[in-house]
């Protein structure tokens, strides 16, 4: 996400999948991506829902 500085959601779920070397559920995807939005580390776009941006 630092380099991308921008990533559609099916971007991020498919690229977080690639790099964990363990199972993991959707439903926890999901939690860890509110929760890093919540901490102000990324944000969803304005204009367009379904894409984040880096903000840390």
């Amino acid at each position: 996400m630092k380099m991308r500085k921008t990533l559609s959601h099916n971007m991020l779920i498919a690229e977080l999948y690639e790099q964990l070397k363990f199972p993991v559920k959707p439903a926890d995807l999901k939690k860890r991506i509110e929760s890093l939005i919540d901490r102000d580390y990324m944000e969803r776009d304005k204009d367009n829902s379904n894409q984040y941006n880096y903000v840390a």
